[in-house]
């Protein structure tokens, strides 16, 4: 179990919240809006209407004490950027800031987040993979055109061996597991053989699962 502190109640805060809920985490909850803070005391061990954009209300949390703070303020970026930089100074160990514009993650990375997310545009690219190939069965972004993807076995890879496809090399393509009708199988051995049934879990630079595809 660990310990969240979540700044801001917006869609993507409310979300989170009952996420990390749902895995056994304890969370402690903060939001001006009273309404939104009555609404997710539920799912939080402690809750806190308040301004913080304070100096003196964050220190009273302990922002120390948390394995991770976030900040969902949905649109209001100075607060998002002035709350994350002054987590920092009051020794937050972690820092997970939403934004909505790629600009607004270039000033919080330098000014006290950790991490920024973009919930939208990560949607975005993630249906974008998902629905430019029929071969595409999922996709989870990570950053600088990187992603996991769940694939179709490409036909011609059927009945060889990741030794013999050189997949790694030839592709530039990294198979993190298998999964088909017997579960998952990770980290598979070079002799592994490739079936027509497999889904492959894969790391890859979307150039390189375009290629892979032809789309």
């Amino acid at each position: 179990m660990k310990s969240f502190l979540i700044i801001g109640l917006s869609t993507y805060g409310k979300h989170l919240c009952k996420e990390l809920a749902r895995l056994d985490n304890e969370i402690m909850i903060a939001d001006k809006d009273s309404a939104v803070v009555e609404a997710m005391v539920k799912y939080s061990v402690s809750a806190k209407i308040c301004d913080c954009t304070n100096p003196e209300v964050l220190e009273s949390f302990g922002a120390d004490e948390f394995d991770c703070c976030f900040v969902c303020l949905g649109n209001n970026f100075t607060e998002a950027l002035e709350i994350s930089y002054l987590l920092k100074e009051l020794g937050a160990r972690k820092v997970i800031t939403e934004v909505n514009r790629d600009l607004e993650t270039k000033f919080l990375l330098r000014n006290g987040a950790d991490e920024a997310v973009y919930p939208e545009l990560d949607a975005a690219r993630r249906i974008a993979a998902k629905e430019s190939s029929d071969s595409v069965f999922n996709a989870l972004a990570l950053s600088d055109g990187y992603s996991v993807y769940e694939t179709e076995t490409p036909e011609r890879w059927c009945g060889e061996s990741v030794k013999s496809l050189n997949v790694r090399a030839k592709y530039n393509i990294n198979i993190l597991a298998t999964k088909n009708s017997d579960g998952m199988k990770p980290m598979l051995s070079p002799e592994y053989v490739f079936n027509a049934d497999d889904h492959l879990i894969v790391m890859c630079h979307e150039n390189d699962i375009r290629r892979l595809f032809h789309y």
